[in-house]
């Protein structure tokens, strides 16, 4: 279980995961690095007047995929954009769910592959290079925000960061803020239990000086107004300071079911009671487990899992007795549109 835990930490069945309420358009590119050689895989879902035939997205053996019509022309006017940061060994079509759901309600939504921590990427080195995360997203706001006839509009001023697991931890900081990782390393001594601890060891990306001040740089873009982390992990390595000043309003959702390996208590809770009240809040789902937050399963995905690694089964399995999972993303599906919807009120009030 904690190898299944680890390994994707830092990660009312029908063809889709939500009824299609209005028509979207999906699109995938590579973003090219000339620079460092870290070539982002990106996908963007956007709103669309398209009567073309939708197509199942990301849809396979094991999880269930959405609906939305390829290459399809954005439609007019502008559009609030969210960014999306997979755990550790995910992938971008972890949170399809999610994006899809985004998309109908009028969002841009741009997911992105990050290099050395995917599903079909682990490379060491890569991985290691752990500040590069919020770079990533920086770099998808870019591409997005420069291309408007291929997905649209960017409203001015709503452009939110929204993360799974390891995801969390990179929203946070593209957020604004900071990571000790002398603080971390200490506190792993007490916590040595935790996922986060044992996935940031195989990372190692504190291996020198060089690389602790990277990982405990400013990595903040001041075009990001609001965050989210879904049961994120890493948070205990995040300065007080940093939280306490956190310059966006933030949604910290938890996984409320027991683990031990990635504890509400220790994580999420931790990390909400270190920001601001004012503009912060706290939601624990207790029927929702750590994977509650990854594309729903389909009959007999969880014997698939297992046969393809032992103790991946986990992934499918939810809250015992609890809601379908399904159920319980329409929760997380509201909660952070009404919490969005509600933060670009507040900076709005602010700015007159």
């Amino acid at each position: 279980m904690k190898t299944a835990l680890g390994a994707l930490l830092l990660a009312c069945l029908t063809t889709t995961a939500f009824a299609d309420e209005n028509p979207i358009g999906f699109q995938s590119s590579t973003l090219p690095d000339p620079h460092n050689g870290r070539a982002l895989e990106m996908v963007v879902w956007y709103p669309s007047a398209t009567t073309a035939t939708a197509q199942l997205i990301a849809d396979n053996a094991v999880f269930v995929g959405a609906s939305a019509v390829r290459n399809a022309q954005p439609t007019d006017g502008e559009h609030p954009l969210v960014v999306l940061s997979h755990g550790y060994r995910g992938n971008w079509s972890n949170q399809i769910w999610l994006a899809s759901a985004l998309a109908q309600k009028g969002y841009i939504v741009a997911a992105i592959n990050h290099p050395g921590s995917t599903t079909h990427d682990r490379s060491p080195q890569a991985a290691a290079q752990l500040w590069q995360r919020p770079v990533d997203l920086r770099r998808a706001i870019d591409a997005v925000t420069a291309q408007p006839e291929k997905f649209g509009r960017v409203a001015n001023g709503r452009i939110a960061a929204v993360g799974h697991s390891l995801g969390g931890w990179t929203a946070l900081e593209i957020a604004g803020a900071r990571f000790d990782p002398e603080r971390f390393a200490q506190d792993c001594k007490a916590h040595s239990q935790l996922s986060s601890c044992t996935v940031y060891e195989q990372m190692n990306p504190a291996s020198t000086a060089e690389a602790k001040a990277e990982l405990a740089a400013d990595w903040l873009d001041k075009r990001v107004t609001a965050v989210v982390t879904l049961d994120l992990g890493l948070s205990r390595g995040l300065t007080d300071e940093s939280l306490a000043a956190l310059p966006v309003p933030a949604l910290v959702i938890a996984a409320g079911v027991p683990s031990r390996e990635l504890p509400a208590e220790l994580e999420s809770a931790n990390l909400a009671k270190r920001l601001p009240p004012a503009t912060s809040r706290y939601v624990g789902i207790s029927d929702a487990s750590h994977f509650s937050f990854m594309s729903m399963c389909k009959p007999g995905a969880q014997k698939i899992l297992e046969e393809h690694v032992p103790g991946d089964g986990i992934i499918c399995q939810d809250g015992d007795g609890g809601r379908a999972r399904g159920v319980v993303q329409q929760q997380v599906v509201s909660l952070i549109a009404e919490f969005l919807a509600q933060s670009t009120g507040e900076l709005e009030k602010e700015a007159r």
